[in-house]
């Protein structure tokens, strides 16, 4: 290394430790604010996208989406995610794939938000609600899924198919009337012309 280079990168260290100095005489001169947990529970605002534990979505009627597709499952880099399905038969005789458990690690969890992003059918989602401190790491390992699954709707029956109604025989058209018989024969001439006027009497 020559002299030049030497005075390059010695320029070059002092540029960055002023700059990281900066932030750091910044955030000294900054007011503290200490927050007052747990007695401020009821004014702590907690930001949305705030990832604290992962949580099944439920509609009203207690329902969700998930379809046992194991998308998330694959995509968790630590394995924090195991789910079990069954093959349940449905009312009209079809077989179909269910979800049976939905287990998550919250203790190997590392929050990266892959398997709410790969979910197709938006079936979880991370809540902000952070405390989930516990005295065991057994409670930390949950099943998402602890509504009871609701049996699958009966089909409807399909009404039989009318026999088409048998046509009403149609009425006969009526026969053309024959065309109008020619004109009654015209009048005889009369027989007897006008009798000439008798002679005169010679």
């Amino acid at each position: 290394m020559n002299i030049k280079e030497y005075f390059t990168s010695l320029f070059q260290g002092l540029h960055s430790l002023i700059k990281g100095m900066q932030v750091t005489g910044k955030e000294l001169v900054t007011a503290k604010v200490t927050e007052q947990y747990p007695e401020n529970r009821a004014t702590l605002n907690i930001p949305e996208r705030f990832r604290a534990t992962l949580q099944f979505v439920y509609d009203e009627d207690g329902n969700h989406s998930c379809i046992g597709c194991r998308m998330c499952e694959r995509n968790c880099p630590n394995g924090t995610i195991k789910i079990e399905t069954k093959m349940v038969e449905q009312p009209d005789g079809k077989k179909k794939m269910k979800l049976d458990k939905y287990i998550y690690d919250l203790g190997s969890c590392t929050f990266c938000g892959l398997c709410v992003e790969s979910c197709a059918k938006d079936a979880i989602a991370f809540s902000n609600d952070f405390e989930q401190a516990v005295f065991t790491r057994q409670a930390l390992v949950k099943q998402l899924n602890y509504l009871p699954e609701k049996e699958e709707p009966a089909p409807k029956p399909v009404a039989p198919a009318e026999a088409p109604k048998a046509e009403a025989p149609k009425a006969e058209a009526p026969a053309a009337k024959p065309a109008a018989e020619p004109a009654a024969a015209e009048a005889p001439k009369a027989v007897e012309e006008t009798k000439p006027e008798n002679k005169e009497n010679q």
